[in-house]
């Protein structure tokens, strides 16, 4: 302090009212030379980098749907598959009353009629009674058939 007294006639106050804020923390600037640093921020920089998280989140749950789909595609095959073979099945000559959980083969004879046996492809011997080998075959208990193995 130098002793010398300030005239509070000669200062001026609109002047001064322009250069003092009563809000000094939403300034986009520091306000007196102990304030913190304040930086503005790249908000493009902050953008691209929000985007390429959104789009990083976004393909990987993409990718699991996709995923999903394939597996719900793969299970309609099998089911249509199982379909198929259901429908030969009972439309197959059958000389015996198939049990549940037990193990069936289906045939194709030669003049392209189907039939059931208990004896599976690598058990027949020289003179097989069949053309091809469609499929080996269980019964489940609600007398739906599972497809065990399948002759592509």
């Amino acid at each position: 302090m130098t002793g010398k007294k300030i005239d509070v006639d000669k200062l001026d106050l609109k002047r001064m009212k322009e250069k003092i804020t009563e809000t000094p923390g939403i300034l986009p600037y520091a306000h007196h030379s102990g304030s913190a640093i304040i930086k503005p921020e790249d908000k493009g920089k902050i953008t691209g980098r929000a985007v390429a998280a959104m789009h990083s989140q976004t393909d990987m749950q993409m990718a699991q749907i996709y995923d999903q789909m394939r597996l719900l595609a793969d299970q309609a095959k099998k089911i249509q598959s199982r379909i198929e073979v259901s429908e030969r099945i009972y439309q197959a000559s059958i000389a015996f009353e198939p049990l549940i959980n037990h193990r069936y083969f289906l045939y194709q004879k030669a003049d392209g009629s189907d039939f059931m046996s208990m004896i599976g492809p690598e058990e027949w011997g020289r003179k097989k009674d069949w053309a091809a080998f469609v499929a080996e075959i269980k019964l489940l208990a609600d007398h739906t058939w599972d497809i065990l193995r399948e002759n592509s």
